[in-house]
């Protein structure tokens, strides 16, 4: 079996409303690349690349030069063709190589009839946990709904979260306001949700001092990790020095040569595994195994996936025995999917492996056209400055966080 050609497809598909981060920017969509790679027996397999755009789109088609006429199941060969490190020096190819990997690795499930966990040494178990991801959330532009911006809308929120999906633990993504204001919010789901895990995660915009003040406060809460409080290992390793919770990253420890830097010198405690950072479901195994080695604590990091990646995660999730955390997902925020029979379903919290052969997920044309017309319509990744935040930019450290008292509203595209 050969492959034969590499086709790419930008879309963006809408958010029920826009999610706000701690750089300033906000979400109402997704924008992905989603791949096929087809082989000269008829088999076609899926891939998903975060972003991009037409730069992805035009990096894929500079692959089949490399790529037509290999062998889809030769995929250490695959991995040195396009990620040798001497031969990519000025090119950052891992996340091409993920959407690549995961498609050859659909293509073996189907020409063999089995599924992706199965390949990769069989399922330990058959539904991958996850947690509530909550966003600080602008309303809708046009419906006005959505909001979450003060503490009582974000503890209902979560409420709705757990009676509609069953989750059990609760992932707050914070960097938007006051790390004072946000330390209340995570309090109020404490006491709300007295039995339920939780965790933080200001995508590393607090200070180490900050992260230190707010790490010390919610020692005595139900935490499962506090992930990426402050930049660098550095920084991470004096928080971990003062602050009596594990640590956790998916910024500082995303490749082998920064888990070696760790396991020598720890600054983080729990490592989370995304299957596009790392560069494919493999990848992310062989970490999962050093991980088990060294006995640092794992979980599935969601890098704002439509289905397909989804799969990626679960046969991820499925296989590896040291899973001791719920995974991440962005997925319940999504209006739609791409993939046949719309999008998967939660139960207890928790979303089954798929078990049809290879990723177990099929494209829906009718919806892969017409979100790539949106991508068409709406231009490329709305990764902008958050309107409630204009003087996001200027550094001024008093002046950096925006207030609960905005009401802002910020268009996110259609939904």
């Amino acid at each position: 079996m050969k492959i034969s050609n590499i086709k790419a497809t930008t879309v963006t598909v809408p958010l029920e409303a826009p999610l706000r981060h701690s750089n300033g920017a906000h979400w109402g969509r997704f924008v992905r690349t989603i791949v096929e790679v087809e082989t000269d027996e008829g088999i076609t397999g899926l891939g998903e690349m975060g972003g991009g755009g037409e730069s992805a789109q035009a990096a894929f088609n500079g692959l089949k030069s490399y790529l037509i006429g290999h062998d889809p199941f030769q995929l250490e060969e695959l991995r040195y063709k396009i990620c040798n490190p001497t031969a990519s020096l000025y090119n950052n190819r891992t996340q091409l190589h993920a959407a690549i990997e995961f498609a050859c690795l659909d293509i073996m499930g189907k020409k063999l009839g089995v599924s992706v966990s199965q390949l990769l040494g069989g399922r330990v178990r058959d539904a991958v946990p996850f947690a509530s991801y909550l966003f600080f959330r602008h309303p809708h532009e046009k419906s006005g709904l959505g909001e979450v911006r003060t503490v009582e809308q974000l503890v209902e929120h979560c409420r709705e979260l757990k009676e509609k999906y069953g989750f059990t633990t609760h992932k707050l993504k914070g960097g938007v306001f006051h790390p004072d204001y946000e330390l209340e919010c995570y309090k109020a789901l404490a006491e709300t949700f007295p039995k339920d895990r939780l965790r933080y995660d200001p995508n590393a915009a607090l200070s180490v001092e900050d992260s230190i003040r707010f790490g010390q406060a919610i020692e005595g809460l139900n935490n499962d990790y506090f992930e990426d409080p402050t930049w660098g290992l550095n920084g991470m390793r004096r928080v971990r020095s003062m602050v009596r919770i594990p640590t956790a990253t998916n910024t500082v420890v995303v490749n082998f040569e920064q888990l070696a830097a760790n396991i020598l010198d720890p600054a983080i405690d729990v490592i989370l595994l995304d299957t596009t950072f790392w560069g494919g479901i493999r990848p992310c195994i062989k970490a999962a195994g050093v991980c088990e080695t060294f006995q640092y604590g794992i979980a599935v990091h969601s890098s704002g996936e439509l289905g397909i990646q989804l799969a990626t995660m679960l046969h991820l999730g499925a296989v590896v025995p040291n899973l001791a955390f719920a995974a991440d997902a962005h997925y319940h925020h999504l209006v739609d999917d791409l993939i046949v029979g719309g999008k998967m379903g939660y139960e207890n919290g928790a979303i089954r492996v798929p078990d049809g052969p290879g990723l177990g997920v099929e494209l829906d044309r009718e919806k892969l056209a017409e979100y790539a017309e949106l991508y068409r319509e709406l231009g490329g990744y709305p990764y902008d400055r958050d309107p409630a935040r204009p003087d996001w930019f200027p550094l001024v450290p008093n002046d950096r966080w925006a207030s609960p008292e905005s009401t802002t509203t910020a268009g996110g595209g259609r939904a």
